[in-house]
């Protein structure tokens, strides 16, 4: 059930990203005069609709995007003459740029502004060591470091004792913890098969109480298990700190989005093979693979508080992600539209320094085949991905 629900959430933050987009375009659009006709959730036919002034706003039966639609947004669109001198490809060069590029930055505002108020209510993980307090308790002692817990393995020594999560260890066989390096150091001490007294504080009731568990450590390799991994400590940013927190997330993740696509294109033969998620590109993944580990979140073990960061962080990527790809240079893509006004503009300058005619618009009719080329190109990279994440699903860390 949590893991559905998990799945459904990022669903909706996803159609809610590409609707945001798109209102980045109507809005801009609107505020300069140009008409726009539709404003609609998803593809297909339209299942429910209005019209509120001059746009129609609705939703089609396939949540996959969304759409608006500007009245003479290319000049091959046929253009009722009640409505051309308000047609987008007649309005100055710059108002057109704020228009294309309007969905880009609506949707790195909606990251910053997630992480800023992330950064102050949830908080930022603090960089020095994690705490001792319980984020997950082990199911099983594992077959080897980082092993899943397979039929027929015995339970943790943690879940045999009674450990809970949210449980903060303060003492582990008589040693005094204060965060997770001194626990550490504490059942390295010991040896496997050793029964130890672990004092943890916990919170029943509202009242925080103190108790005494006795942990039988199982053998690990060798070592002592105990099966515990530990909570990270948060702190809470003020807003100033908040936005410098906003402004380097979206900093470090348009890098690693550069560094994992530069990467794809080595990554495609081992995205089937179990060491896919080893490299950048092999982390790259579909709407489904999202989809599955916002479902994977939702159902871990882990606190109320790193299940709302790691989600809100997905929705974050998954914003910033938007906004980098249609900034890349490739018609039907945004940066495509922007790339060919760029192209113009830069032409008329020169012409007009060599006191020549304007030479016009670029015909879009010759940048057809590239386009077809680049959305060949797009769909079949999503629909690859799109298996690998139901053939090679990609699993959430720890």
């Amino acid at each position: 059930m949590a893991f559905l629900l998990g799945a459904v959430a990022f669903v909706i933050a996803l159609l809610a990203s590409v609707m945001l987009h798109e209102a980045g375009h109507l809005l801009t659009a609107k505020r300069f005069g140009m008409k726009a006709a539709q404003y609609f959730v998803g593809f297909g036919p339209t299942l429910w609709s209005r019209r509120w002034g001059e746009t129609e706003y609705g939703v089609k039966a396939i949540p996959l995007g969304g759409f608006v639609r500007i009245v003479g947004y290319t000049r091959l669109e046929k253009v009722p003459e009640a409505d051309r001198e308000r047609a987008f490809y007649r309005q100055p060069a710059g108002r057109r740029a704020v228009v294309i590029a309007g969905g880009v930055v609506a949707n790195f505002v909606v990251a910053f502004v997630l992480l800023a108020v992330m950064a102050m209510t949830i908080g930022v993980r603090d960089g020095g060591a994690p705490t001792a307090t319980v984020r997950q308790v082990s199911a099983c002692v594992p077959a080897s470091a980082g092993a899943p817990c397979e039929a027929g393995r015995p339970r943790s020594p943690a879940a045999l004792a009674g450990l809970r999560e949210g449980d903060r260890v303060v003492a582990f066989d008589d040693v005094q913890v204060e965060d997770w390096n001194d626990l550490q150091r504490a059942i390295g001490a010991t040896r496997p098969g050793q029964t130890v007294p672990v004092v943890v504080e916990r919170e029943d009731d509202g009242h925080e109480t103190r108790r005494t568990l006795q942990v039988r450590l199982a053998d690990s390799e060798g070592r002592a298990f105990f099966g515990m991994s530990p909570a990270q400590r948060y702190v809470r940013e003020n807003p100033v700190d908040a936005a410098v927190f906003a402004a380097q997330g979206i900093g470090r993740t348009v890098g690693g989005i550069g560094t994992a696509l530069a990467d794809l294109p080595s990554a495609l033969p081992r995205l089937f093979s179990p060491d896919r998620g080893d490299t950048p590109g092999g982390q790259v993944g579909s709407v489904v693979g999202a989809t599955g580990v916002s479902g994977q979140i939702f159902a871990s073990g882990a606190t109320l508080r790193d299940k709302t960061a790691l989600f809100l962080s997905l929705v974050v990527s998954v914003n910033i992600f938007l906004g980098a790809m249609n900034v890349l240079p490739l018609l039907p893509l945004d940066g495509g539209h922007l790339a060919v006004l760029a192209y113009e503009r830069a032409r008329a300058r020169v012409a007009r320094l060599r006191h020549r005619p304007d030479p016009g618009p670029v015909d879009l009719t010759k940048l057809m085949p590239f386009t077809y080329l680049a959305i060949f190109l797009l769909v079949g990279l999503g629909v690859l991905l799109i298996l690998a994440d139901v053939l090679n699903p990609l699993k959430l860390p720890g």
